[in-house]
């Protein structure tokens, strides 16, 4: 079961003795001067927004007016490196296992609980040590001054995604259980100013990605109930947009020589240090020019794609175009896999797909390494400290990066399981789906609405010998010419399901009742446009016994076939109603 997984990926089961009584050793008291040697916050209106089955909260934002008419706006994120000390026993593990690992049914986490849902999570009413970025930001959402270093605050009220949403899509009328007058205002001004900036990155060739995301739900036993898309809204981009200014803005700081902090001058020689940063390289072109003659066959086109920005335009470009057609998900996919793997370096190379010329990780040290030594590094930088040894962050980098896609594996294959275990029972129902792949040896479908994908082999479809046509990407029937293209809404069942190699097969449906369309001209023109209509003329999204009717229909000429054959052995005619003249449908 899941075990294997951990298994296969190397992953721990728990946290050895000595690590976990390391843990249970630190100190929880926040003493008098820990407080003096910080920017105390507890005073500011501070609050936190994360899922809603979240158990650590390891960023906070505070919002408060300046009589100027701006705002300061606090990104506070959890002080771990306060609690971890570099070189103990709780640090080593921490950077061996390198981020926490997010499987359907549980977390193998990078820290031990007392620090990642007790000592280091900014729960409501609780004093907490923190690292924070700050920033004064006019109403227009520029950024007029900044300053980072380590703080206390006191979360005042705790808000869930829809929580934070429903403030939002309420606006300045709503009333909300629990929700103070000013908690509401400060929502909806730093909604504002998300927007602005989500504006502007998005103006200056950020990639508007939009894969969906699908959240397995499991019972007490691990066992999948569920199966349903996570969409982002508002409140989610609320919180992203001040993460990622954070992220930026410390990344930024570092990059161009620690320059001064707000009024504060920083000690030491203005120069760019060794540093962790967050780097995402332009796409390769050779896979550009690949998706180009890919979009080619649903009729899109791109321009100049020579520099960075044209790619990024041209990609926006194409997403809106193909938006809300049937081919959407897969052209969204082929243009993710031109896109260059992110990764951790010492090098500042930009990160291209954020469109931002700085960036770091700074806000999730409870989760990821990296994190961690940001906030080690801006710590000491902010102190007057010389640069550190750039071959020992060369080296923690490399492996931090290698530990993110070992992680990213893992949750792939506990999803891969868990959807596989969830059609275990619906073998022989029956789906409706677009067709999400195409290979020489299958078709690959994903069912609605859960989006889980199987695959129909060519060799199990009956009703033709079915090619497939590379320099098109499409199945086209010898005998027939009908033609599958990607995004073409199809029938399937559900035939076998393997849980051991986590595959799914379907069964194609054609039960000779359906209308197959396409556009012969089209077709010719390496453009064939292809979809199944039912018998009431039109295509539904299905669930089990959509084909009742076709059933149904199918068993009666069984038996009138059978009757036809019974009464030609004994020399009678066929009865009236029988296969060769079928009788009128009854409206039901």
């Amino acid at each position: 079961e899941m075990h294997a997984i951990l298994a296969e990926f190397a992953l721990p089961y728990r946290f050895e003795p000595e690590v976990a009584n390391a843990a249970d050793h630190i100190p929880e008291e926040i003493t008098q001067a820990d407080i003096d040697q910080r920017r105390d916050f507890r005073n500011i209106l501070t609050f936190t927004i994360d899922p809603a089955d979240a158990k650590d909260f390891d960023d906070a934002l505070s919002f408060c007016k300046l009589e100027n008419g701006n705002y300061e706006v606090g990104v506070h994120i959890a002080d771990v490196t306060h609690y971890v000390r570099p070189g103990s026993v709780v640090d080593e593990e921490a950077k061996n296992r390198g981020t926490s690992v997010y499987l359907v049914d549980r977390t193998v986490p990078m820290l031990p609980e007392k620090l990642a849902n007790k000592l280091c999570s900014l729960r409501p009413n609780e004093e907490k040590l923190t690292f924070s970025a700050v920033f004064e930001m006019t109403p227009l959402g520029r950024v007029a001054g900044q300053w980072f270093g380590r703080t206390v605050i006191n979360s005042d009220y705790r808000f869930d995604y829809d929580g934070a949403q429903k403030v939002i899509e309420a606006g300045a009328a709503g009333v909300h259980e629990g929700v103070s007058e000013e908690i509401k205002d400060a929502v909806l001004v730093l909604h504002n100013l998300a927007s602005k900036l989500r504006k502007k990155r998005f103006a200056a060739g950020a990639i508007s990605f939009e894969r969906p995301e699908m959240k397995v739900v499991v019972d007490e036993k691990g066992r999948p109930v569920d199966v349903y898309q996570k969409i982002s809204k508002e409140a989610n981009w609320l919180i992203e947009e001040f993460m990622l200014l954070a992220n930026r803005s410390v990344a930024e700081f570092v990059a161009t020589g620690c320059k001064g902090v707000g009024d504060e001058p920083v000690k030491g020689r203005r120069q760019a240090k060794t540093f962790v940063y967050r780097v995402h390289d332009e796409p390769n072109q050779e896979k550009v020019a690949n998706l180009r003659n890919f979009i080619g066959n649903f009729g899109y086109k791109m321009g100049p794609t020579t520099s960075g920005k044209e790619i990024s335009k041209e990609l926006n470009n194409l997403f809106a175009a193909a938006k809300d057609t049937p081919e959407y998900n897969a052209i969204e996919l082929l243009s993710l896999r031109t896109m260059a793997k992110a990764r951790y370096d010492t090098e500042n190379l930009g990160h291209y797909g954020l469109a931002f010329k700085y960036y770091t990780h700074f806000t999730s040290p409870i989760r990821r390494y990296p994190d961690m030594l940001v906030h080690r590094l801006l710590a000491a930088y902010l102190d007057g400290a010389p640069s550190a040894k750039q071959e020992t962050y060369d080296k923690l980098c490399k492996y931090a990066s290698e530990r993110e896609v070992v992680a990213a594996e893992a949750e792939r294959a506990s999803i891969k399981y868990k959807l596989v275990e969830f059609m275990q029972d619906k073998v022989g129902y029956v789906f409706g789906g677009n067709v999400s792949g195409l290979t020489e040896w299958g078709m690959y479908v994903e069912v609605e609405p859960t989006k889980i994908e199987g695959m129909v082999p060519l060799r199990d479809i009956n009703s033709d010998f079915f090619e497939f046509d590379a320099d098109h990407y499409r199945l086209v029937g010898k005998r027939t010419g009908v033609v599958y293209n990607l995004g073409d809404p199809v029938r399937i069942r559900v035939k076998k399901t393997n849980l051991e190699q986590k595959l799914l097969d379907y069964e194609l449906i054609e039960t000779g009742l359906e209308e197959r369309i396409y556009d012969r001209i089209a077709y010719e023109n390496g453009r064939g446009t292809s979809f199944i209509k039912g018998e009431d003329g039109a295509f539904d999204n299905v669930t089990v016994g959509i084909n009742k009717a076709a059933r149904k229909e199918k068993v009666r000429k069984a038996i009138q076939e059978s009757k036809r054959k019974a009464a030609k052995a004994s020399g009678r005619k066929p009865a009236k109603g029988s296969a060769r003249s079928p009788r009128k449908k009854n409206k039901e």
